[in-house]
Parts: structure tokens; sequence; C-alpha cells
């Protein structure tokens, strides 16, 4: 039996930022055969961060493949990017801690997303009502909670 491999969770933080060290995870996981099925650099959490911090994905990607630490990325973008002060970090952090489904049509993603994992869990859609974050779901979908 093998045991799923997932990112670091949306809450840690690299740089001061929610979801960066997830990014760079992906990155590496992705080109390393560990993961698959994961969106990455070109929609949701990602695409939104990289907008942030004024990054293109495939610059991001090319220099986490050129290896070094968390903190390294962190010193490139910082160096390549758009210097965010300490509130734009807070409030990007706030976001994805906090993020739901606005629009009908995420409703309709976030609804199909839960109920596949009360699936997966065994257990019925109400029981994973409190779930109302993206965050939330990824924590719960990648046994965190």
């Amino acid at each position: 039996m093998t045991t799923a491999q997932y990112p670091r969770s949306p809450k840690e933080e690299v740089n001061g930022l929610c979801h960066f060290a997830r990014l760079i995870d992906k990155i590496r996981m992705r080109h390393a055969g560990q993961i698959q099925d994961y969106n990455y650099l070109t929609a949701g959490l990602d695409k939104y961060l990289l907008d942030k911090m004024d990054i293109q994905g495939a610059d991001l990607e090319k220099r986490v493949l050129e290896g070094g630490s968390d903190e390294d990325v962190a010193n490139w973008v910082k160096a390549n990017g758009k210097a965010l002060t300490e509130e734009e970090k807070a409030e990007w952090n706030n976001m994805v801690l906090t993020f739901g489904p606005k629009a009908e049509m995420a409703q309709k993603a976030f609804d199909r997303n839960k109920a596949a994992l009360a699936e997966k869990r065994g257990v019925s859609i109400e029981d994973l009502s409190h779930i109302t974050t993206w965050t939330g779901l990824i924590e719960h979908d990648e046994e965190r909670m």
C-alpha cells in the first residue's frame, strides 16, 4: 500500500506568505513524479499568489528546479518580483485562510469537491458542512484535519 504524498499545508508560510510553501512543494513534487493531478501555476491560489508577487509561473518553476532552500527561492522572488509590505502579506494570508466560493460556478465546484471528499471518507456531506473555505477543504482532503 502506498501512502499519498501532499504538498505542505496552505497555512504554512515562506517569506511571511501562506501558500508559498505549498506552491514550492507542488513544483518540486510534480517534477519528481510524486504528484500528477494538481493544477498549479495557472489556476487558483497559485495564480493569485504569482500575480501578487509579480512573478511568472514558468520563471518560478525554473528557479525552484535549480535547487536550494525555500529561503533561496524567497530571496530570488524578492529580487525579481514585487516587494510586498507586511500589510499586503497580512491581507494575502487572511484571504488564503478565509477564502470561500463566491460565484455560483465556484460554489458548484466547491460542492462537487466536498461531495467527493465525503464519498472518499465514507461520510455524509452534512458531516462536512463545517467546511466553508478552500483551505479547509484542502486540509480535510489531505487529512490534516
